[in-house]
């Protein structure tokens, strides 16, 4: 570039870093010129990465005097001089130094199951379809790499934008050779990589049928691990690859072997010996435990056994010859990431936990000082009560007549009578276990004896499917129970209802509070993992008798501990509407987005790097 002086001045330009460091930063001190000196700025050639020339010429109206060094002569300024008689001389001190701080930026590759709008069954397709956004909005170079699922139907659409690349390498694993095939589409400033290989294309989901999981799903998500680990040294997107100095999140079970096959398959040989991985828990339950004879299909060297292998207790095993032995790919993954990640910082503790470690708790409290909890983030733009296409009213944290028109809807839609001043509380959420459905099935009853209505979405286990349609039949005029799961519907109820019940036994992060709390629905929660962490139990004598607090997190999960921290909600509700609207606006004010959820990421980044990578 050249710089063109409008003004009579010799100027000097000091930034406050050294320019041959940054360029970025030479850029913005560039722009100060024209700020504080009322200089156009053309362009400004820059050469030298040692910083002893930035400029070579200024053409027409201005001359280059020289550039101002230290003492270890490096470029701190630039001297410039205008063809005029007055040589009077002006020093700019750049006010980069508070505009635009250093950061670390880096080489990310997400590897996921599943990453939404591509493909999703649930939290982990949201997590790797929008913090990798997120991330590289922030200025990170970011890559996806998901399996290229097709199943014969309409979701194949969704990768018509996705080119062949052209590239085919060679997986050994499974006692064979497998090609695999990258396909690639750069969007919203990510580069999303497709696995593609004839394992990835049936009917169903990404795990299983309605048979059931995947006898295979080992084979599938051992290509999709190796496949991630060349994709950075093979393709060339934008121009060039992204090299061997990367930062890896291996999310969950499926991409666990990814922290494996860096430490086993590529250190030794001098390869990726500058990279790092991070392996992100999102539900400690699926850990990838096949029997100890598939570890041949791994591609691993023997030696590498003992990362992997794994013997189940006592109790768990099937007869008394059984001798529990198995591999476990989570555990592997565990062992070799550089850092460990969870979901929430309430889940990182509880899988430290007997009760919540699922057999890894001893392996995770000894890696305790690289286990960190980050909560989830949402999609703000999907889930937003001022724009949100599904429901019938808007409204926002300024103005909140919209709430009551949803409510009212809702009521007529699904029927119950319409009584604006009605407690209404939802549920949405699978019918099983977990979501602790039996807590919700044990205390229904009594609930119902007072003057409130009962909403509940989901689908799952027969048993709970058909005790909402008996409920519904014996409460005509209080309880409505949808079986299935409907986008629109789900925003309504999120919408229309005064509190959302989330009994969860676990819960690793848990969304369903953060959509209520952005949509102003008070959320009464099982106080565990995410769950405790985002819902904060509502003081009314706090912040000088403002009140503080989201919600209710009630412990423990018992049905008496449920139905208390129910009717304390319901006649705060009732008798206390200014606290109400307390309850409301802060949940509503948090930032629920994934910037923000970046940011804390960065963090993690960092800490990664500033330990040597595992070696074994």
């Amino acid at each position: 570039m050249e710089i063109m002086l409008q003004s009579c001045t010799n100027v000097i330009v000091k930034p406050p870093m050294k320019l041959g460091v940054d360029r970025q930063l030479a850029s913005s001190a560039f722009a100060s010129i024209k700020r504080s000196c009322n200089v156009s700025l053309r362009a400004i050639s820059m050469s030298t990465e040692d910083g002893s020339s930035y400029v070579e010429d200024v053409k027409k109206n201005g001359v280059f005097l020289g550039a101002e060094m230290d003492e270890s002569g490096s470029v701190v300024g630039f001297r410039l001089l205008p063809q005029s008689d007055d040589k009077k001389e002006v020093i700019v001190e750049d006010e980069l130094s508070e505009e635009m701080p250093t950061k670390a930026t880096y080489n990310i590759v997400f590897v996921t199951s599943e990453a939404s709008p591509y493909s999703k069954t649930g939290g982990l397709g949201d997590v790797c379809g929008s913090l990798p956004i997120a991330l590289a909005a922030r200025g990170h170079r970011v890559m996806v790499v998901t399996p290229r699922y097709l199943c014969g139907g309409p979701a194949d659409r969704k990768f018509d934008g996705a080119v062949d690349l052209d590239c085919r390498i060679k997986v050994s694993c499974s006692g064979g050779v497998q090609e695999v095939v990258f396909f690639h589409e750069y969007k919203a400033g990510v580069d999303w990589v497709f696995v593609d290989h004839p394992s990835f294309h049936r009917p169903g989901n990404p795990y299983g049928d309605a048979y059931g999981a995947f006898g295979d799903n080992q084979f599938r998500f051992t290509l999709l691990c190796h496949a991630a680990c060349e994709a950075p040294l093979v393709l060339p997107l934008g121009g060039h690859t992204y090299g061997e100095k990367c930062l890896f999140l291996a999310n969950d079970w499926h991409a666990g072997l990814v922290p494996v096959l860096l430490a086993a398959k590529y250190r030794p040989h001098g390869v990726y010996k500058d990279a790092r991985s991070i392996v992100v828990i999102h539900n400690l339950a699926h850990q990838g435990v096949e029997p100890a004879t598939t570890y041949n299909n791994f591609g691993l060297a023997p030696e590498w056994y003992g990362a992997l292998g794994w013997v189940f207790p006592t109790w768990a095993r099937t007869h008394a010859l059984d001798t529990g032995e198995a591999v476990n790919i989570l555990k592997g993954a565990i062992v070799t990431a550089d850092r460990i990640l969870t979901v929430s910082q309430g889940y990182s503790w509880e899988i430290t936990t007997r009760e919540g470690g699922n057999g890894l708790d001893e392996l995770l409290s000894s890696r305790k000082n690289v286990l960190n909890g980050i909560t989830n983030g949402i999609d703000v733009t999907e889930w937003n009560p001022s724009v949100d296409e599904h429901i019938p009213s808007h409204y926002s944290l300024d103005d909140l007549t919209g709430k009551i028109e949803c409510k009212i809807a809702l009521q007529r839609e699904l029927g119950l009578p319409i009584r604006p001043d009605c407690p209404l509380i939802g549920f949405i959420g699978r019918l099983d276990y977990q979501k602790g459905i039996d807590i919700i099935l044990s205390g229904v009853p009594d609930l119902l004896q007072d003057d409130v209505q009962v909403i509940m979405l989901g689908s799952g286990e027969k048993q709970y499917e058909d005790w909402m349609r008996a409920t519904e039949a014996t409460f005509k005029d209080k309880f409505r129970g949808w079986v299935g799961f409907n986008v629109p519907i789900s925003h309504r109820i999120t919408a229309g209802c005064d509190i959302l019940l989330m009994p969860s036994r676990f819960e690793p992060c848990g969304l369903n509070q953060l959509y209520a709390m952005r949509y102003g629905t008070v959320p009464v929660v099982h106080a565990t993992g995410g769950l405790g962490d985002t819902v904060k139990t509502f003081n009314p004598f706090a912040d000088e008798g403002k009140g503080e607090g989201t919600g209710w997190a009630f412990k423990p999960l018992t049905r008496e501990s449920m139905l208390d921290a129910l009717w304390v909600a319901i006649e705060t509700y009732r008798k206390h509407k200014t606290s109400w609207r307390g309850l409301m606006k802060r949940g509503m004010e948090r930032d629920y987005s994934w910037d923000n959820a970046a940011v804390q990421y960065e963090h993690v980044f960092k800490w990664a790097f500033v330990d040597p990578p595992y070696v074994s």
